[in-house]
């Protein structure tokens, strides 16, 4: 468990590492998240659900309620029970008598739905949490991309300005140049889009919190840090916690709840009346007493009970099944950040320096005029392309890592 804790601190912490030149109008992953809890409305409306919730729950509690009646007999009418001479006015108060426990099923019942609210808010607030974890990552991407188009722009320039020099010395014709230039104008291009993709990036993560004009255009943090693989025995332990099979518990009680809601109207309720009797003809009072009970409650109550006990064992079923894809998509997201590890180690301590120092030979030579420009451009078109590569190694393995953090419910800010 302290491996994992660990793994998850330096999962989280590459998004708030400082950058070695900070600019203006950042943002870091801590305030994106607080942005979000802050001002997303699904967030907000748990508050309105949880009194929803605590009103139901208050409504489940009270007894049936009492009727007061009254009944007038034998007038008006006509001879010698004309008027209301002969008239009997009864004043009266019923009610129910519940049995069979129903109003603590009812109770029962409200209660499990109180509480799944909860989980239900924690499942929702990671899945959020997630997505803005997505959505920095894909701004941290689009910086990385500008910073590797300006890297390739300032290589294409020297190439350009070497070619322009082996031109004016006649040692190159100068449709090398003009090649060269057109390489410069191409990287230019690319850079640009790469900075109207970042400034798209900001604006999308933004609308997270529905924030439409935001303040920052540029996140902290450092795409290319992926910490140690966690071992996928501890991550099926984790997610045998997490949200998603959690709230089978909360489903369990609830339904549960209904099987005895159902039971309890087996055994019938029992309704009665009392009150007293004006006798006008005799001027005399009469207490009235009434008590009914319905008949054929365990047979209409059967159906009831099968249907819930019928739901009660499908979630077992339910459970298990949501379990299988919880672990098929833990493993195909372990083999992804595994992957992309061993990747960016390959690439970070054997292919990407064997490249640049393949470039600066072939600078040299080209200067030194025992190469040509094309198999000086066609190393530093390599080099730029396995930045990329290293760059998408790190994004994947950082997508596998997020979706990781959101299945097992950890948290994502770092501790």
């Amino acid at each position: 468990m302290r491996f994992f804790m660990a793994a998850l601190a330096a999962a989280t912490c590459f998004l708030c590492a400082p950058l070695a030149a900070q600019e203006s109008r950042t943002l870091t992953l801590d305030e994106a998240f607080a942005r979000l809890i802050a001002r997303h409305p699904d967030l907000a409306r748990y508050r309105y659900l949880r009194d929803g919730a605590q009103a139901a729950f208050e409504e489940a509690a009270q007894r049936p309620a009492f009727t007061a009646g009254l009944e007038i007999e034998n007038a008006p009418g006509n001879g010698a029970a004309a008027g209301f001479d002969q008239a009997e006015t009864t004043l009266s108060l019923a009610s129910v008598l519940e049995r069979g426990g129903k109003r603590a099923a009812r109770q029962a019942v409200a209660h499990a739905q109180m509480q799944a609210l909860t989980l239900q808010e924690e499942a929702r607030r990671l899945d959020l949490l997630a997505e803005v974890a997505r959505r920095y990552l894909d701004l941290l991407a689009a910086q990385s991309l500008v910073q590797i188009s300006e890297a390739d722009l300032a290589q294409r320039e020297r190439v350009a300005n070497a070619s322009a020099q082996r031109v004016r010395a006649g040692a190159s014709p100068d449709s090398i140049r003009l090649t060269a230039e057109a390489a410069v104008a191409r990287m230019r291009l690319e850079r640009e889009r790469a900075v109207a993709d970042m400034r798209f990036a900001a604006r999308r993560l933004a609308a997270l919190w529905n924030d439409r004009a935001p303040d920052f255009n540029r996140a902290t943090g450092d795409p290319l840090l992926l910490p140690m693989v966690p071992s996928l025995e501890s991550l099926q332990a984790l997610v045998d916690r997490s949200p998603e099979l959690r709230r089978f518990a909360d489903e369990s009680r609830i339904r549960e709840a209904r099987v005895q809601l159902a039971k309890s109207a087996r055994l019938p309720d029992i309704q009665w009346q009392a009150g007293i009797r004006r006798l006008e003809e005799t001027n005399n009072w009469a207490a009235v007493v009434g008590v009914s009970v319905p008949l054929g409650s365990t047979r209409r109550a059967g159906p009831s009970v099968r249907a819930a006990e019928a739901e009660v064992a499908a979630l077992a079923l339910e459970r298990e099944s949501e379990e299988i894809s919880l672990y098929e998509t833990l493993t195909d997201a372990h083999s992804r950040l595994s992957a992309a590890s061993l990747e960016l180690t390959m690439t970070r301590t054997d292919l990407l320096p064997r490249l640049q120092q393949a470039e600066q030979a072939a600078e040299r030579a080209y200067r030194a005029g025992a190469s040509s420009y094309l198999e000086w451009a066609q190393v530093q078109s390599e080099v730029a392309s396995v930045r990329r590569e290293e760059l998408q190694s790190a994004l994947e393995g950082h997508r596998a890592l997020i979706e990781i953090q959101r299945l097992t419910g950890e948290s994502f800010l770092a501790p």
